[in-house]
Formats: structure tokens, sequence, C-alpha cells
């Protein structure tokens, strides 16, 4: 049964919980710059994730650590810039939180000084705990993420599908039962079963969002590139793509090539 879409002026992490308490589900998408964004907000998603997945999707690396925190303050300013209604919520870039619970405040920050983004988002559980609770004492909102954590994807050495195996569950549970009771306002669930997704958030009063983790949760995220088909070598279970705009940009793109190499482009009408 679909829940009545609440119309929010500005979204906080209070209204994702309120979502939650109501039966609505939240909707996440990622983006990197300012027209992207744009678009997105007026198009009424709930919550943008300003991710780490920009070293993929807009750098070209075949992972996310390369990125630095210098850049994802960079793509968080000019996602910043663009919105009116949704949440913004930044990835804490790889090494910048993990080790040192005094850096990953100092990194939290910076973001949250020079982006002017509204919360954090960091991988892992009880291992990152320090780091966790430093950044909730400095007042800033922290989201979560367990399950596939692509920051540590070497020590896990593939893609696959996480928490398959009944001990990786049990800790993903007691990891996200330790979010909610540190402080963190929601959790982003990656690539695990959708019925332990589903435990998981029957277990918790915060929000959770799944990419790869079933409809049991309250909210789904996408990276945003990937919905529109701009990436087509991708093509995970999970992924739903609405547009096809690679082979629709390739296409536009040739024409204008022979348009202008055929001096059809411009025109009469196109001179001044």
């Amino acid at each position: 049964m679909s829940v009545a879409k609440k119309e929010y002026k500005r979204v906080t992490v209070k209204s994702l919980v309120d979502m939650k308490q109501t039966g609505e589900k939240i909707s996440m998408l990622t983006a990197y710059d300012f027209t992207m964004a744009k678009i997105v907000d007026e198009a009424g998603v709930d919550v943008i994730l300003v991710g780490d997945s920009a070293s993929n999707v807009m750098a070209g690396h075949e992972t996310t650590l390369p990125i630095t925190l210098d850049q994802m303050i960079y793509h968080a300013s000019s996602v910043i810039r663009a919105i009116d209604r949704a949440l913004v919520v930044v990835d804490l870039p790889f090494g910048s939180y993990q080790s040192d619970p005094r850096e990953a405040l100092r990194s939290a920050i910076r973001i949250m000084k020079e982006s002017g983004a509204h919360a954090v988002k960091l991988e892992g559980g009880k291992e990152i705990k320090e780091s966790v609770k430093r950044i909730l004492n400095a007042g800033i909102p922290v989201m979560g993420h367990l399950g596939l954590t692509p920051q540590s994807i070497y020590k896990f050495g593939t893609y696959t599908v996480r928490a398959k195996e009944e001990e990786e569950a049990e800790k993903l549970k007691e990891d996200a039962i330790f979010l909610e009771k540190t402080g963190c306002f929601a959790i982003v669930l990656e690539k695990i079963p959708a019925k332990l997704a589903k435990e998981v958030a029957e277990s918790v009063s915060i929000p959770v969002i799944g990419i790869g983790a079933g409809n049991g949760v309250d909210g789904q995220v996408l990276v945003l590139h990937d919905l529109l088909g701009m990436t087509h070598q991708f093509n995970p279970r999970f992924l739903r793509r609405y547009m096809n705009l690679y082979e629709d940009m390739t296409q536009a793109i040739s024409q204008y090539v022979e348009d202008v190499k055929s001096v059809d482009f411009p025109s009469e009408e196109e001179q001044y």
C-alpha cells in the first residue's frame, strides 16, 4: 500500500525519521555538480548524496579510494549551491577518518564549513566508533554505511554480495544497532540479502536506505549516472535504468559532428 507523500519545504534529518515512522519511503540519489544537482532537487528527491563514487563517475578511477577531501569539498560545494529542498550528505573519503578520530573530526568540520553540507557519511561499524563519536559530539549529523563498503574493496577483493554467511550477518546487525545507539540519523545498506536488510530496518528506529538491499528497507539510493543510463558497462541486478542517455547523447553528438562537417550547422537562422 502506498503512503501519501508529505511536502517538505526543506528535508532535514528529522524529516527522514518522520518518513520512517509514517511509512513514506525515502528517495536518495547521488549528484556531484551544480547542473545535475539542480535537476535532482527540483525533481523532488529527498536526499542528495555527494558520494565518493565521484572518483569513478567523474574522474574515471577504478575505485573510490583516490578521491581526496579537497575534491569532495569541491563537489559538495557545487551541489549545495544548486539545492533548495534536499538534504545533502557528503561521503568522508578514504583515509580521512579510519585510523585517527581527531583527523576524522577535522575532515568532517572542513566539509561542513567549506561546502555548507548538512551531514557526512562514513563506512563501517564498531571499528570506527571513536571517529563517529567525535563527529557526533561536534554536532555534525552522521549517516552510517554497512554491507559492501567500497572503500574496503581491496580487503574484500570483490564487489559481490556481503553478509550471506551467518557470522557476517550477525556482525552487520550488531553494527547497525551500535550506529543507532551512538547517534547516527540513518544507515545505508549496500548489496546484502533482502531478508537481512529487512530485519535490520525493523530492528532500528532510524531510517535504513538500501542499494541492492531489497524493498524491505525505508528508502533507496542509486548513482544518478547509472539511473540515467549515462554509464553502460555496469549492470548489477539492483540497477534500474530509467533512461538510455549514453545512446541518446552519442547519437546527438554524432549528428552534431556530421552537421558541422557538412556545413549544415549553423544554418542561416542560427547566424547573426
